[in-house]
């Protein structure tokens, strides 16, 4: 199997700007780096997304991924990323078969960063089969935890996203970008660079999780992955909700400290009530 051939160009994540705080004092704070990145597919413009870019060659290969544009990775020979000209060049083997048909309709999202989608993604989701995973409600506890305690650009700057990859409660990647949606789209390009073996060699099950909020696209973009649990620090919307039941997603929302709220396929989720004893014995109390 051939994998493509990548640049590995990084750009800084923040800059030091002066502001002015309540006491009338200037001072130097960092923020993020926000870049626009115009991806090419042989020589054809396709899209612009707005990054972070801390790996903009897996954004990019995740992007052509999530939206079925390239159905293997072995179909793309190279990604050259150059910041001097705020351009991504993929270059493909043998071309991407109706890309002015399927790139011609684009849906409006609620994606920050993003913002569009092509084709049409709902037509795919009744074909995904989510593997038969479990989580028991310690190792939910430890990614919470997990995810607390790594160091961030929104720690330093604030005013991004983040989403990780967990086996279990083993973190194996962890993203930042200006939106939800390039994160998970770079999480996506790093699964598709593995060798398949790497991430399904365990019983233990693959974990999504997210600062933002779970939507239709997001819900997607999980069960295209084969990630048949999902938690974030947000809620979820309706139509997240409604297509993750259909597809037998577990998403968990609300997730701080002991606090969850499961709001589908609540079967994969292994609880252990005894673990979250001190809230509900104070909730009691308070009442």
């Amino acid at each position: 199997m051939s994998r493509p051939v990548l640049t590995q160009a990084h750009a800084p994540l923040t800059r030091s700007v002066e502001v002015l705080n309540a006491h009338g004092q200037v001072e130097t704070i960092s923020i993020p780096a926000e870049r626009p990145l115009t991806v090419y597919v042989d020589k054809r413009e396709l899209v612009t997304l707005m990054t972070l870019g801390a790996h903009p060659e897996w954004l990019v290969l995740g992007y052509l991924r999530n939206q079925r544009l390239v159905r293997s990775v072995d179909a793309v020979e190279s990604v050259t990323v150059d910041w001097d000209v705020g351009a991504a060049a993929v270059k493909t083997h043998d071309g991407i078969d109706r890309i002015e048909e399927r790139t011609a309709h684009r849906v409006v999202t609620t994606g920050c960063g993003q913002g569009t989608v092509f084709g049409a993604l709902m037509d795919e989701i009744e074909n995904v089969q989510l593997p038969d995973a479990r989580l028991s409600q310690a190792q939910l506890y430890a990614i919470v935890n997990a995810i607390r305690v790594q160091e961030s650009t929104y720690k330093s700057a604030g005013s991004v996203h983040a989403c990780a990859l967990f086996r279990g409660e083993e973190m194996l990647l962890f993203v930042e970008d200006v939106g939800r949606h390039n994160a998970i789209d770079t999480i996506a390009g790093w699964m598709w660079l593995q060798e398949p073996a790497r991430l399904d060699a365990s019983d233990t099950p693959l974990v999504f999780y997210t600062t933002g909020r779970l939507t239709s696209e997001m819900v997607i973009k999980s069960a295209q992955m084969g990630v048949a649990i999902v938690i974030s620090r947000s809620g979820m919307t309706q139509m997240g909700h409604e297509i993750a039941q259909r597809v037998g997603l577990c998403t968990v929302g609300r997730a701080t400290g002991k606090h969850f709220l499961c709001y589908t396929a609540p079967e994969r989720l292994l609880l252990q009530p005894e673990l979250a004893g001190e809230r509900l014995r104070s909730a009691g109390a308070a009442s």
